[in-house]
């Protein structure tokens, strides 16, 4: 689908990228709006009065527009621009969390979260006294509601998910998993790290308090993400960075006075080359079609597990997930030497625990391979990489 947009096939013809839960090409679109930027208007953000600088100031908080309608969020003042989802969920923990929860209040994750989903959690478990607690995962190591409710108790106060996992690929049920937190007045946060660029995202219908999600795997540049949280929970959060352009002013008395919402989390020059990519790869999406993109993902998985099934020695650890996430060993083959095997033939897999490094403790298994589709992978590229696949025996001669 649209590989013709991506310079990166062009430029490598041989090349068969399955590395998509790390990071996605970038179309030509997004290159050219970053380049545009450094070549034809090049300015500060909400720092001048002259032409220059006023169309930057349009085009960034359009952007903030765009991405308020592409996730459905009430108001462009939900939309926090960051470096990224690790930044985000940081900014959640450390900003709101640190002061809205004390000594005894649990938080629920999982143990096939991502770090960046864990650690933040950890960190304010040791420094304010929280309770970090697991629920449990289904036979198919997914999450159920079932299971979210055997857990939660008094004590619970938030439950932070991914929305789709990166190692497992499950896709929760994050609307029912929030109608039923908040009848107990429990916090969601999710990290749309693997679903806002494969599936349509709705924070109002899924009833989401906070999310974070990052450009560069969705189309668009590294170093920029989006923390979005409702409004209400926004206004009480704390910045954790001080200094230009979140400030109204400041004397000689000390007497300050901060923005409002969003200038107020966003101190200093931001990543305005990464916005504007960002609003690149969002129009470009949604012509597309997140619907169509989900749809095509579904099928490619479907087709690539059938193909898996071919191969005797090849276990697959999520069969039954519904993502474009699919996590496979050769049988008493190391997943790295896998990994090396594959790139002989140009065939870009991840290898290792996948920053997700409890998720052995489901799976029973501390290192896997992961193939991560998106739209522009192929049919053809699938079955290059089951032709390779097959023909295993050969793997140490190839890479020793």
């Amino acid at each position: 689908m649209n590989r013709e947009d991506f310079l990166m096939f062009k430029n490598n013809p041989d090349l068969i990228y399955f590395d998509n839960g790390a990071t996605t090409f970038k179309p030509k679109c997004v290159i050219s709006a970053i380049n545009d930027y450094y070549t034809k208007y090049t300015a500060n953000s909400h720092r001048g009065d002259y032409n220059l600088s006023l169309k930057i100031d349009e085009l960034y908080e359009g952007t903030r527009e765009i991405v308020k309608d592409f996730i459905n969020a009430k108001s462009s003042k939900e939309i926090i621009f960051t470096k990224g989802t690790t930044d985000s969920l940081n900014i959640i923990v450390f900003s709101f969390m640190r002061y809205y929860l004390k000594k005894g209040d649990e938080v629920l994750i999982t143990k096939a979260e991502h770090a960046s989903n864990v650690l933040p959690w950890f960190e304010l478990e040791k420094e304010i006294g929280i309770k970090v607690n697991f629920i449990p995962l289904n036979e198919n190591h997914e999450v159920t509601l079932e299971n979210l409710k055997k857990v939660i108790n008094k004590d619970t106060k938030v439950v932070s998910l991914a929305y789709i996992t990166n190692v497992i690929g499950d896709v929760r049920p994050i609307k029912e998993i929030a109608k039923y937190l908040h009848e107990k007045n429990i916090l969601l946060c999710v990290d749309g790290a693997q679903s806002v660029p494969h599936m349509k995202t709705d924070v109002i219908s899924d009833d989401i308090d906070f999310l974070a999600f990052s450009a560069h795997k969705m189309l668009g540049p590294t170093g920029i993400g989006v923390l979005y949280a409702k409004e209400k929970y926004l206004e009480l959060f704390k910045p954790l960075i001080y200094g230009g352009g979140m400030n109204a002013r400041f004397e000689s008395s000390k007497e300050v006075e901060y923005k409002e919402l969003p200038l107020r989390l966003e101190a200093g020059t931001s990543n305005i080359a990464g916005v504007l990519g960002l609003r690149s790869a969002i129009l470009y999406l949604e012509e597309i079609g997140l619907n169509k993109i989900e749809k095509y993902e579904h099928e490619l998985r479907e087709y690539l597990v059938s193909r898996l099934k071919e191969i005797p020695n090849v276990i697959v650890y999520n069969e039954f997930s519904k993502s474009g996430i699919v996590v496979f060993n050769l049988e008493g083959v190391f997943a790295e030497d896998t990994s090396r095997y594959l790139n002989h033939y140009h065939i870009c897999v991840r290898a290792g625990n996948h920053c997700t490094k409890m998720v052995k403790d489901e799976i029973k298994v501390k290192n896997t391979c992961r193939v991560s589709l998106y739209l522009y992978n192929t049919k053809e590229e699938i079955d290059k990489f089951i032709e390779v696949l097959k023909d295993n025996k050969k793997l140490f001669e190839v890479i020793l």
